[in-house]
């Protein structure tokens, strides 16, 4: 037995043995006392302890009073390992203790300053070679924990056997585990400023167990063979305001079911949701978030792994494979990003080291009602280093293209969703939240900064000037912006019978008194199919033929319309039922014509606006528009041209949404000569009758509408027509 003070201060021994004590590597490993080296180990389950150096063991002995401590000279100079003993049992480990720092002054600099643009390089779990030996670091920031453990399998789930290093005023707490490598399930055990326990998942964690387990999963996340670099190369040009972009947004948990019931996995849909994507013509795939999250049923949208491709589709490489493949294929990969809220579950950020680290404390700032979530303190350095960064690490890790910011709106205000009196003014008195703000101008800036050519959109519903402008203009940055006040008037003028259509005719044409003011994407998502608001074919007026003809029309304004496109997927094909996320979308109903016509007018209407220039070039241009009719509320007709450059051909593209067929409506064109019939959405092989234009319309010389020609044209009830000017070249 050994006297405890010939090893440290007994009230330190004390703190160690019961997990409390905040700076263990003075007290365990090695120590030169003069020219002798002095080992002190600590491991509960052990009877028996010796350091083994070169095949042969020196005994550790007991530390009289203290189970578990052992204590003894070891000689020499060369590297150990601990050799434990236990009624029968023994095992050989390397001493966790006997290793120096892993982080670097550079490092804890930055991490300190909250200004660390590759925060995920330096902390989370990287399998390294440290020292000569292969092992996992791990570093986490809790600035105001008492102590913070690294738990697992590895360690019984035992808080005292592994307590990291504390890396000064940075609050950042790291060690080094030999041996420790890919597939190591792990926690966080921090002992908090309010003097509780808690067990944390990783917050820069790269993998996570499967829900409803809640362990932190070491994944090496380096090395990965990219293959993708033609897309890369051109992605800067596929991207840019003047090109085509039609999104696809898909919830991957219900896209498509296999083997009785478990969702697709990522290199399944690689292979199946690409070649899919790409046969429809969409340019880009939109994924719901994917950074890991315990609750099914929040479809990603309340995110504890914000750097954790969620393992329910596989683990992170294999998310490289779909987004490699969908860039082979020549598509564009979207994130849902969530810096908005997260969950109050135990094992996320609430509360992280007992303190309000990551949120605000005041619930009036902090906590959104709405959603029973928390908010991230944006205006604390290292926090919102946390959010800008992981942007970042998506764009870089994983070659994706693009993220769709959620609940911008929520972020903007400081009263969103709030009473009188239950929110906390900003400085100057307003509702405005400066801090959010400035955390997504500085995420803008560094992503278009570091990134060329990737794409920010922002889901932000109110009418906050210049979303869509850059930050050196006053504006918060972002690429796009979600046209959600289009979306709503425009829905809820197609849902209303065609009889009281003509008294709501503005509600179709008021999305172009603001159309040019941001670069918009016209939305169908996801929360438009949802909590009883039923499906897109749902919420049609009328019968079947109805239903089918108003969607199929409704689907051609949108395409005619200014602005980028996006579809949540089953709408493509008219899906019946509302989305329910515990299911595949109906693909089964594809069997009916109606449902396999509408898929084929969403795949036309794709590939003519790729290949029509007058329909993408100038969406955020408002020279690239003019209204040829915008008044007529009797007959609900609308009708308008579209410009591209100088040299494209222009397009004309009319709408009757009333179930009569206009079998010679005089409408003004803007050059004479012949017009091809591009598209009409009720053609026999959409579903609809085959009334028509034959093919062509020949406008002649003479004022109509404003324009120098017109022509007598037939408009199919409840359709969209689109014309496009025939050069004489085009078949």
């Amino acid at each position: 037995m050994i006297d405890p003070k010939e090893v440290a201060d007994p009230q330190v021994l004390d703190r160690l043995a019961a997990g409390g004590f905040d700076d263990p590597f003075a007290v365990l490993g090695p120590h030169r006392r003069g020219r002798l080296r002095h080992v002190t180990a600590y491991d509960p389950g052990a009877a028996e302890m010796a350091a083994v150096v070169a095949g042969k063991a020196h005994g550790l002995a007991p530390v009289a009073g203290y189970p578990g401590l052992f204590h003894g000279k070891v000689p020499g100079a060369k590297p150990y390992l601990l050799r434990g003993r236990r009624e029968g049992q023994e095992w050989l480990v390397e001493d966790a203790y006997r290793f120096g720092p892993v982080l670097g002054q550079i490092d804890e600099y930055l991490l300190g300053e909250g200004t660390h643009r590759r925060l995920w390089q330096a902390l989370g779990a990287h399998m390294t070679v440290h020292e000569g030996v292969a092992g996992t670091h791990f570093a986490v920031w809790a600035p105001n924990a008492r102590r913070v453990s690294l738990i697992g399998d590895f360690n019984a789930w035992d808080g005292r056997r592994h307590v990291m290093r504390r890396r000064g005023a940075t609050g950042v707490w790291e060690i080094f585990m030999p041996g420790l490598g890919e597939g190591t399930a792990y926690k966080y055990e921090i002992l908090g400023a309010d003097g509780g326990l808690h067990q944390k998942a990783d917050p820069v964690g790269f993998g996570a167990q499967h829900p409803p387990a809640t362990a932190s999963v070491v994944r090496d996340i380096s090395g990965y063979g990219w293959s993708d670099g033609g897309w890369m190369g051109t992605r800067a040009e596929a991207q840019r305001l003047d090109r085509p972009i039609s999104i696809y947004e898909v919830h991957l948990g219900s896209w498509r079911r296999k083997d009785g019931g478990r969702p697709i996995s990522y290199r399944e849909a690689a292979v199946e949701l690409v070649e899919y994507a790409r046969d429809m013509g969409f340019t880009h795939i939109e994924l719901l978030p994917i950074s890991e999250y315990p609750f099914d049923g929040s479809w990603g949208y309340q995110p504890v792994g914000l750097f954790a491709p969620t393992i329910r589709f596989g683990p992170p490489h294999e998310f490289r494979d779909l987004v490699n493949a969908a860039h082979k294929a020549g598509l564009g990969v979207i994130l849902d990003w969530v810096p908005g809220h997260f969950p109050t579950d135990p094992h996320g950020l609430a509360r992280f080291d007992g303190t309000a680290l990551y949120e605000h404390a005041d619930p009036r700032e902090g906590f959104h009602q709405d959603w029973n979530t928390l908010i991230y303190n944006y205006g604390r350095a290292e926090v919102m280093n946390y959010l800008t960064a992981n942007a970042l690490y998506w764009l870089k890790e994983y070659h994706v293209d693009g993220l769709r910011v959620d609940a911008v709106a929520s972020m903007l205000y400081r009263d969103y969703s709030r009473a009188e009196g239950e929110w906390v003014p900003n400085k100057d008195g307003g509702r405005e939240n400066y801090e959010a703000i400035a955390m997504l101008q500085d995420m803008n800036r560094l992503t278009y900064g570091e990134e060329p050519g990737i794409m920010t959109v922002a889901e932000e519903s109110t009418s906050y000037p210049k979303v869509s402008r850059p930050v050196h203009d006053g504006g918060l940055g972002f690429g796009f912006k979600w046209n959600m006040g289009w979306m709503n008037d425009t829905l809820d003028y197609i849902k209303r019978e065609p009889i009281h259509r003509k008294h709501h005719h503005h509600q179709m044409t008021f999305g172009l008194h603001y159309a040019f003011s941001e670069n918009f994407i016209l939305p169908i998502s996801h929360d438009e199919v949802v909590h009883g608001k039923g499906s897109m074919l749902g919420k049609m007026p009328g019968g079947e033929w109805e239903k089918f003809a108003n969607l199929r029309a409704y689907y051609g304004f949108m395409w005619g319309h200014p602005g980028k496109k996006l579809l949540f997927m089953g709408q493509e094909f008219a899906q019946g039922a509302e989305w329910n996320h515990d299911a595949e979308i109906d693909w089964a109903c594809l069997g009916n014509p109606l449902h396999y016509g509408m898929q084929a007018l969403v795949r036309d209407l794709n590939r003519l606006y790729a290949a029509t220039p007058a329909l993408y070039a100038r969406d955020c241009d408002g020279s690239g528009f003019q209204w040829i009719e915008a008044n007529d509320a009797d007959a609900s007709v609308y009708a308008w041209i579209r410009r591209g450059n100088p040299g494209d051909p222009e397009v004309v593209v009319a709408c009757n949404f009333t179930p009569i067929e206009r079998p010679a409506y005089r409408l003004g064109f803007p050059q004479p000569g012949p017009w091809r019939e591009a598209l009409n959405t009720d053609a026999e092989s959409y579903g609809g009758g085959g009334r028509g234009n034959l093919g062509r319309v020949e406008a002649r010389p003479g004022e109509s509408h404003g324009q120098p020609a017109h022509a007598a044209v037939v408009l199919p009830p409840l359709s969209a027509v689109i014309f496009i000017k025939d050069d004489g070249t085009t078949a």
